[in-house]
């Protein structure tokens, strides 16, 4: 029997459904999948939400009788937003769903496929925005310099499906736990990543101390392992990109001269966003003593590399992020975090909002105003705590 998820999706999966749909239907969604591609050049990301959203649509048009783009209406459109809404679709889902919906129907209007642009005057729920969790600067400091600390890891871990996919699969990846008392920041599947037993620990060339294998030598995967993961943090903290621009990034982005590096984001966006002295030096060690220890040909010009020598996969970022946060007994956090934490932290130093605006990448100053509200939250909660008569 055919069901649904809690946010109203057909349990089947969106290719199954997708392959289930009449031809008419199944080619306009293929047909707006390529537009949103390739002209209005978007994000896999977004093309694969909104295809999903699309997919959803056009099975319900075909459970109301409607084979064909040209007999979708707003009364159907509206009817398959007010299941989702049933099934317990949240807000932003909503909004997202809406907005998809009024894209495709836009486009299939231009098309020809539709006579009308019936999705135009359709509303959407507004998204209930909630203030991002955002850690003090002291906490930051002590995420990003988490990896220096991690002095006897028992595994070396992330996996790719091979050089050539650039693309990491490691699912079973692990938080790092505290120095000498666990893991190392990701566990390997057993055919990941060589698996030395990390007794003791050395010297760097730079002082830091690196771990160690049973025979006293220095284990020189792990050691980058760590060399990557402190880099991924100063990064994500230092500049303020998103995880996937961090993980998109090539060797060839980085001015070292200009301490910037240059980002490729959402719409094909291009900025140039710079970075610190910590950053610079955590860049130079990874690039000196760690690429070139887990660089592979597949590896071609990625910045930052997984063990087996691929393009570090934004999932296994995550996790890597949260696995030191929870070893540092922070919050829980995520790469988002450590954004929405670097533009207040901006914000409460002075810089101007147009220029937060743009080293984040906002195509809107809406999107960075919820920085200030953050800020004047903080401000409050510490009068509250500080003032006798708060």
């Amino acid at each position: 029997m055919r069901g649904t998820d809690g946010q109203g999706r057909d349990v089947r999966g969106t290719r199954a459904v997708h392959a289930a749909l009449p031809e008419p239907l199944r080619d306009a969604v293929d047909d707006f999948a390529r537009h949103l591609a390739s002209v209005r050049n978007r994000s896999a990301h977004t093309v694969r939400a909104y295809v999903a959203d699309l997919v959803s649509l056009m099975e319900h048009a075909r459970r109301m009788g409607c084979t064909r783009v040209a007999e979708l209406t707003l009364d159907t459109v509206r009817s398959w937003l007010a299941r989702q809404r049933t099934t317990g679709a949240a807000r932003t889902s909503m909004a997202r769903r809406a907005a998809a919906a009024r894209t495709f129907s836009a486009w299939a209007h231009r098309e020809g496929l539709l006579p009308t642009d019936v999705a135009a005057t359709l509303a959407s729920p507004r998204a209930q925005r909630t203030l991002p969790t955002v850690l003090r600067a002291d906490q930051a400091a002590q995420l990003v310099e988490a990896p220096t600390r991690v002095t006897a890891p028992a595994r070396v871990t992330d996996r790719n499906t091979g050089p050539d996919t650039a693309r990491e699969t490691a699912d079973t990846d692990a938080a790092p736990k505290a120095a000498g008392t666990g893991t190392a920041p990701e566990t390997a599947d057993t055919d990941a990543a060589p698996e030395a037993a990390l007794t003791d620990v050395g010297r760097t060339d730079r002082g830091h101390r690196a771990p160690v294998d049973g025979s006293g030598e220095p284990d020189r995967t792990a050691e980058a392992v760590l060399l990557r993961d402190r880099v991924l943090l100063e990064l994500l903290y230092g500049t303020g990109v998103r995880i996937s621009e961090a993980c998109g990034l090539d060797v060839a982005d980085v001015d070292h001269a200009r301490r910037v590096v240059r980002v490729h984001g959402k719409g094909g966006r291009e900025r140039s966003v710079p970075y610190g002295l910590p950053a610079q030096r955590a860049l130079d060690d990874w690039l000196r003593r760690g690429r070139p220890v887990l660089a592979v040909p597949g590896s071609r010009d990625a910045l930052l590399l997984g063990a087996r020598g691929g393009r570090l996969n934004p999932t296994t970022a995550r996790r890597i992020v949260a696995g030191y946060a929870e070893a540092a007994d922070l919050p829980r956090t995520s790469p988002h975090a450590l954004r929405h934490s670097a533009a207040t932290h901006l914000l409460e130093g002075g810089a101007d909002l147009r220029a937060v605006q743009e080293l984040l990448g906002h195509s809107s100053l809406a999107s960075t105003q919820v920085y200030t509200h953050v800020s004047v939250e903080r401000l409050r909660a510490a009068y509250r705590q500080a003032h006798p008569r708060a």
